[in-house]
């Protein structure tokens, strides 16, 4: 089930906290609770991309990205991601999340987040997401300009890059 209270909770802390830039990093604190484990009594990775959500939803509270959807009937939705997986967390441990948008091309929104136990990274995600209307996509440029900052992002890291690249190149619809 979805975490809804966690969720609530996450919102509700933001909105007391400061205001971020858009490229700035929002840092949030999570414990892996029982109904977070997998059979082998570790954070289950389907729900590691779940608490990712609770990174990126007070992020975008936080730089105002979630206004300005909301005044032009806009979402965001995933659309792609690639996780990596390095230190086991299990029930109880405490982690810092840090979530921040890298930029953008002119399909996608790219954001990086990461949970760490101490000086320890445990996991990565870059995630794709897709700005959406009822019109069907929005270039990444319209939220620049209705939140007044240069529609041209940032130059994206090397190592997104060759990610968008091989996603490029992989098969879709995949074969059956």
């Amino acid at each position: 089930m979805y975490p809804f209270l966690r969720m609530a909770k996450v919102l509700s802390l933001a909105r007391r906290q400061p205001e971020l830039g858009l490229f700035d990093t929002h840092v949030s604190q999570l414990i892996c609770w029982p109904w977070d484990l997998d059979p082998w009594v570790e954070l289950n990775n389907g729900r590691t991309l779940t608490l990712y959500d609770l990174g990126r939803l007070p992020l975008a509270r936080r730089t105002g990205v979630e206004r300005v959807l909301r005044e032009k009937g806009w979402g965001l939705t995933v659309a792609g991601s690639s996780t990596r997986y390095r230190k086991r967390v299990t029930m109880f441990m405490r982690l810092t999340m840090r979530t921040r948008c890298l930029g953008w091309d002119h399909r996608f929104l790219y954001m990086e987040q990461s949970m760490w136990r101490g000086e320890d990274c445990a996991s990565q995600v870059l995630i794709r997401s897709a700005i959406i209307s009822k019109a069907g996509m929005v270039p990444p440029r319209e939220l620049a300009r209705a939140m007044g900052v240069a529609e041209e992002g940032p130059e994206l890291p090397g190592w997104v890059k060759a990610w968008i690249e091989a996603e490029a190149q992989r098969p879709w619809p995949p074969a059956r």
